[in-house]
């Protein structure tokens, strides 16, 4: 379904008078402490994050899924829910596909309907963690890693495959993601498997046109639970480097062994400029693939404090970081906390905007503590949500997004035009 801009006008007039106080209140806020309200505006409207075709359906886990109706049952419904996402938002603007669950069967029309919706084609995404209908050999004990040559041959084809997807569709890099790994002690050989893992990136890598990149994925554990063959960011560095200057890290915030720092982490990478992009989530436990910022807050926003450093800093001439949201729930409306993501994103991103970095330096440089966490957390405890509903107003987007798709009763509307039992395909 298409989001007539007639309805986001009349909910955005329905509520100007409240949210011009909100606004005018915390601008003025800012003002006094020296920062330009408008700038922080501007920044937060530009700021887009892609949404994956796999977060559009009802997620589960290994006991049970609980579908809520209406999902995508095909490439062009997810281009169109991603399309009504960055209508309510203007944030949304970006889509990237899963292969093979995405590939369009007109290339053209796939593009024609993404650009009608103002959209874009983010990275693509291999799939070597699980087999294929009619997939003449299996990665049960690995893909890129395998002890067969002919499995790896498979899962290497496989990727250049999504790159050529991808061209035909403009988008301008691939992200790697490997299951590979050992359920047991003993049952792989480290430095094999690892070695294996970099002959094979290295013939994807060669696949790559000049202008794209490769992002390479870590996780410490699951699917299997003894190793990974890419368990942390360290080897993800490693062989990135080793690849060359196409290939970059992917941080995903649930990758990480409990009380991870993950922020020592994203500066590091960008210090070393090999930092690509963000898979954005949050957990409790695991890789849980929760919403965003809906159990650590305040880590997102230190996050976000080391990229502004450097995207403002030493890093503001590197190619754009890639902003992905990998969140996917069991018991929400997945539209629903999809937006509810892209907003803990851009507060986030809005907080670390007004950190007052030279009082920060003057803070560290004097070994004063206390006063350097006074200034982050003064910027973390600062609520500018106004301003988040300022830029989406500023981009003929909704003031309140989630009031608005509720008011409209969409998901309703999609059950209706799909059926109560329509489950995403792909999952």
């Amino acid at each position: 379904m298409r989001l007539q801009s007639s309805l986001i006008f009349e909910h955005n007039n329905e509520n100007s008078s409240l949210h011009k106080q909100k606004s005018d209140h915390i601008s003025g806020q800012l003002n006094n402490l020296g920062f330009n309200p408008d700038t922080i505006i501007q920044k937060i409207a530009d700021f887009q994050v892609a949404i994956p075709s796999w977060a559009l359906g009802t997620g589960g886990t290994r006991f049970g899924r609980f579908p809520s109706g209406g999902e995508p049952r095909n490439l062009e419904e997810k281009i169109e829910d991603v399309g009504l996402l960055h209508a309510l938002n203007k944030s949304s603007g970006a889509i990237s596909l899963h292969i093979p669950w995405d590939i369009p069967e007109d290339y053209t029309s796939v593009s024609d309907l993404a650009l009608s919706f103002g959209l874009k084609f983010d990275a693509v995404n291999s799939n070597t963690f699980q087999d294929q209908p009619d997939q003449p050999l299996s990665y049960k004990f690995g893909s890129l890693a395998h002890t067969d040559p002919n499995v790896r041959q498979l899962a290497i084809d496989h990727n250049k495959e999504v790159i050529d997807h991808g061209i035909r569709l403009g988008s301008k890099s691939l992200t790697v993601w490997l299951a590979d790994g050992s359920n047991f002690p003993g049952q792989q050989n480290f430095r094999k498997a690892l070695s294996r893992t970099l002959e094979s990136l290295r013939s994807i890598y060669d696949h790559l046109p000049d202008d794209w990149q490769v992002f390479i994925e870590y996780k410490p554990f699951e699917p299997n639970f003894y190793s990974t063959v890419i368990p942390d960011w360290g080897t993800s560095f490693l062989l990135s480097s080793k690849l060359g200057r196409k290939a970059y890290c992917l941080v995903d915030l649930g990758h990480h062994l409990p009380n991870t720092n993950i922020e020592q982490i994203v500066a590091t990478l960008m210090g070393e400029h090999k930092l690509g992009g963000f898979h954005f989530n949050d957990s409790k436990f695991a890789d849980d693939d929760l919403t965003v910022g809906v159990i650590k807050p305040y880590q997102l926003f230190l996050i976000f404090n080391e990229l502004v450093y450097g995207m403002e800093g030493a890093n503001k001439d590197d190619a754009p970081l890639a902003w992905m949201i990998d969140a996917s729930h069991n018991v929400k409306d997945p539209l629903e906390d999809l937006l509810q993501s892209v907003e803990a994103i851009k507060l986030a991103y809005a907080q670390a905007l007004i950190v007052d970095r030279d009082k920060l330096e003057e803070a560290r440089e004097n070994n004063d503590v206390t006063r350097a966490q006074e200034i982050l957390q003064d910027a973390f405890r600062t609520d500018l949500r106004p301003l988040i509903a300022e830029a989406r107003i500023l981009n003929n987007a909704a003031c309140d997004p989630i009031k608005l798709y509720r008011s409209l009763s969409i998901r309703e509307q999609l059950r209706k035009e799909r059926g109560s039992k329509a489950i995403a395909t792909g999952l």
